[in-house]
C-alpha cells in the first residue's frame, strides 16, 4: 500500500483544513487507518483512527471534538477535519495504514506526511 497525504498548510488559530491521504492498490477496504503527527522537537502521536468500514473511530483526547476522521472505501481515500485549531496542532501530519482491526499503534505503511502550520 502506497499513501499520499495532502492538504497541509498555514491557517490561523480557530481555522480549519481537512487533510486528505490518498491510497494505491485494491485493498484499501481492508486497511484500519491512522493519522499521527510530529511537532518540531517531539516525538510522533496519534491522533486518530479509523476502521476499515469506517463505522468505528478513536481520537487522542487533545483533538477530540475538534478534528473528524473518515474515509471513503470508493476512492480509496482517507480524510481529517480538522476545526477550531490551537497552535499546538501545529505538525507534520502523516498518514498510515494497517491491514485488520482498528489500532492506535503498530502501523505497517506510512504516508510521506504534510505540514500543518497554525499561526497565533
Amino acid at each position: 500500500v502506497q499513501l499520499q497525504a495532502s492538504g497541509g498548510g498555514l491557517v490561523q488559530a480557530g481555522g480549519s483544513l481537512r487533510l486528505s491521504c490518498s491510497a494505491s492498490g485494491r485493498t484499501f477496504s481492508r486497511h484500519a487507518m491512522g493519522w499521527f503527527r510530529q511537532a518540531p522537537g517531539k516525538e510522533r502521536e496519534f491522533v486518530a483512527a479509523i476502521s476499515p468500514s469506517g463505522g468505528s473511530q478513536y481520537y487522542a483526547d487533545s483533538v477530540k471534538g475538534r478534528f473528524t476522521i473518515s474515509r471513503d472505501n470508493a476512492k480509496n481515500t482517507m480524510y481529517l477535519q480538522m476545526n477550531s485549531l490551537k497552535p499546538e496542532d501545529t505538525a507534520v501530519y502523516y498518514c498510515a495504514a494497517s491491514q485488520g482491526a482498528v489500532r492506535t499503534t503498530a502501523y505497517e505503511y506510512w504516508g510521506q506526511g504534510t505540514e500543518v502550520t497554525v499561526s497565533s
